[in-house]
């Protein structure tokens, strides 16, 4: 056997599960990730950890597809190194023995379960394929069966019938690959985008619940003289020509799609349409559509329902966007059903065709989309010729489109404040769920820095009508703090004691240097570092808080999410005594200064620089930037700092540093002076929304060796090794 390990971005999914259940106690795990980034191979290495401690467990993995399972069975094999784990369960066969079973849910379904199984029989149980989970005949294995441990696997969360997945698994989505992430790690096909004008008014065209009306989308493209030749054109303009490519077409509806292979087949291309009507007879249709495609004996195929499995084939190199997709979900899965990786497959070219839409429509998130995080706004990326996409690609708008696009982003910025009130008006007619942050959140895509911006979410609430009696005191503090301290943050321990103190009315219970007293600091400089209000003690600051019964709601509300945001495992410090800072948490400067005894309640510690020394504790706290912009640096600022190994960092000191100043005798002698080295990392200054971006906490270091002068390059030893989601961007800078 190869010794298999995980690529560190599957080590980061699974260090995401591992705090889904050890911070969260939930077991019940949804994974979403795209074919192709090995999501098996990731269920495989996370039931290794579980034999670790459950060295009996019994295991049942289950899917649809006889194709699936033989390979899952093999990948089982590999990394469990053990070519006697596993027996497949399907059609014919059956296992001699039912401890660890690879089974179809064909099978499952002609089972009497009850007989043959006590409900916690399995231990841990994988769905691969989730998303068919709402179907009935999966429905039997998941009400029956109690396991310690259910893992789902798949690469689209969101059906088009509109059942939620998510249901089964907490409404928590535990970890996903993002689009940009695969691309730039080989995973799939980089794209070509093309945004092409189109001459449609998508004004015409109603707007219900969220979405352009399907029967009006409809009546608009096939009664539009030319569109079909436009369309046409830009194929003709944009690809290797005609008789070269694999297309899949996205239309609005069957109407639609019939109307294009129709007319196209007019035209002389080879084209056909197929849905996902059920039936032998359909199913043999779209299996000889994909045989056709792919040997190219047509060139387009005209589909509606994304999630039709015969139409998932690798050697797409084109699709068109006939419609506008109103779900970044879907828009994501349709990209994804042409990114898959094939011999002879360079790119995937998308043509997407832009007509005047609706103001409600949105293009920033599409776009956003393709260009992954970054600190420019989706106009500048526009405006500069989009400079941040993943590795080999290109979007390219034409004027028409590249205008339309630019109105309709500028019209939604300038009343964004307006249209945030409106989606709350109007929540009911997106969502069956109430009106919380969370659901408003996910029912309208929108992250909590997109509603801080403009209100506290009670503020937003009050503005919409639907909180009446509403206190406005305290919230500009709240909605500070959120905006520029905790939305940057993420700290387990820190959000949940927030939440305790706010059930408990704001009052202090606890004084000395213990733990609770130190949040309860740094809670104090999240809300008045900026300001010059004194307060004797830490509880008249917070006292007229509690009056109000509204700040209470928000900041429940508030850390709930934030702490269900936690991705990784934190871990308390062993070395400082009462340390409220966790490590692999992240914070502010003010808030590490305020958990680390820096910051008083009466004095603010004066620093901005890349390390900071506590004298009367021998600490010295080291501030890093791994990706450092040249505007915000001076040459005498720019250090050189990054991973060697999860266990080993370089760093460069300041200017000012030799190994013959007493700067570096002390970080030479470190260990004989007695001195506590704790370094905190993020990987740059600003995160996507332009706020200050929070400090890893990684943990205490011990020096090794060093090399060079004023500045030393300095090799330290961490003893936490560092969390996966933070070597892979310090590795990635060392090469």
């Amino acid at each position: 056997y190869f010794d298999l390990k995980p690529y560190v971005f599957q080590q980061e999914i699974l260090d995401r599960l591992h705090a889904e259940r050890e911070l969260k106690n939930n077991y019940r795990n949804l994974v979403v990730a795209a074919t192709g980034t090995g999501k098996t191979m990731i269920s495989a290495f996370d039931f290794k950890y579980f034999l670790r401690d459950n060295p009996n467990a019994r295991f049942l993995y289950v899917v649809h597809r006889k194709e699936i399972l033989e390979q899952a069975l093999l990948s089982y094999r590999q990394v469990l190194r053990n070519n006697n784990f596993g027996e497949l369960w399907l059609g014919g066969q059956r296992p001699l023995k039912y401890d660890s079973c690879f089974a179809s849910i064909q099978m499952l379904n002609g089972q009497n379960l009850g007989e043959m199984f006590a409900p916690d029989y399995y231990d841990y149980i994988v769905i691969d394929e989730v998303h068919h989970i709402t179907a009935s005949s999966y429905r039997g294995v998941i009400n029956y069966f109690n396991p310690k441990i259910l893992l789902g696997l798949t690469a689209t969360p969101e059906r088009m019938d509109g059942k939620l997945i998510q249901e089964d698994f907490g409404h928590v989505l535990a970890a996903e690959i993002r689009l940009t992430e695969a691309i730039n790690k080989q995973l799939l096909a980089p794209f070509y985008y093309f945004g092409v004008s189109e001459t449609l008014d998508l004004n015409e065209v109603e707007w219900v619940n969220g979405r352009y009306n399907t029967r009006g989308l409809t009546r608009l493209y096939t009664k539009h003289a030319g569109y079909v030749g436009s369309v046409a054109d830009a194929v003709e303009r944009y690809t290797k020509g005609s008789e070269q490519i694999r297309c899949l077409g996205f239309c609005a509806s069957i109407v639609h799609a019939q109307f294009m292979a129709d007319s196209f087949t007019s035209a002389g291309y080879k084209a056909i349409a197929i849905t996902s009507s059920p039936g032998a007879e359909e199913k043999s249709n779209r299996m000889e559509a994909k045989r056709k495609l792919i040997a190219k004996e047509i060139n387009f195929v005209f589909v509606v329902d994304i999630y039709n499995e015969g139409v998932d084939i690798p050697e797409v190199d084109t699709v068109l966007f006939l419609r506008p997709t109103e779900s970044m979900t879907i828009f994501l899965q349709q990209l994804g059903r042409g990114l898959r990786l094939c011999e002879g497959k360079e790119n995937l070219t998308i043509l997407d065709f832009v007509g005047n839409a609706r103001a409600e429509y949105d293009f920033e998130s599409k776009l956003r989309a393709l260009t992954g995080p970054t600190n420019k706004s989706i106009k500048e990326e526009i405006e500069t010729g989009f400079g941040h996409l993943p590795l080999g690609c290109s979007v390219v708008l034409e004027e028409v489109a590249k205008s339309i696009i630019l109105r309709n982003i500028s019209a939604n910025l300038h009343g964004r404040a307006a249209s945030l009130i409106q989606k709350a008006i109007t929540h009911s007619q997106r969502s069956s769920l109430p009106i919380t942050l969370a659901n408003f959140l996910s029912a309208n895509h929108l992250k909590a820095q997109d509603i801080y911006k403009y209100f506290a979410w009670n503020e937003l609430l009050f503005k919409a009508n639907l909180l009446p009696n509403f206190i406005e005191t305290g919230f500009d503090l709240i909605k500070t703090a959120a905006k520029n301290k905790w939305l940057t943050c993420s700290s387990f321990s820190y959000f949940s004691w927030i939440r305790s103190f706010a059930q408990n009315d704001f009052k202090l219970v606890y004084s000395g240097n213990s733990v609770e007293s130190k949040f309860a600091l740094m809670l104090y400089y999240d809300l008045f570092g900026s300001s010059k209000l004194e307060h004797p003690t830490l509880s008249d600051a917070f006292t007229f808080l509690g009056q109000n019964k509204y700040l209470k709601l928000e900041l429940s509300e508030l850390m709930t999410l934030l702490i269900n945001e936690v991705t990784n495992i934190q871990l308390a410090d062993d070395v400082l005594p009462n340390n409220p800072l966790q490590i692999h948490g992240r914070y502010t400067r003010d808030q590490i200064f305020s958990g680390l005894g820096f910051h008083t309640l009466n004095k603010k510690f004066p620093n901005r620089e890349g390390s900071a020394i506590l004298v009367g504790e021998n600490i010295e706290v080291l501030f890093i930037t791994l990706n450092k912009k040249e505007e915000n640096y001076s040459p005498t600022t720019f250090y050189h700092d990054y991973a060697l190994t999860p266990t080993e960092f370089h760093w460069q000191s300041q200017n000012s540093a030799g190994p013959h100043t007493a700067k570096g005798q002390n970080y030479i002698n470190q260990i004989r002076i007695g001195r506590k080295i704790l370094l905190f990392i993020r990987e740059e200054d600003k995160n996507q929304w332009g706020q200050t971006m929070g400090y890893v906490f990684a943990g205490h270091a011990t020096y090794i060796s060093h090399t060079g002068s004023r500045p030393m390059d300095v090799i330290w030893k961490l003893h936490t090794p560092l969390p996966a989601f933070l070597y892979q961007q310090a590795d990635k800078l060392a090469g």
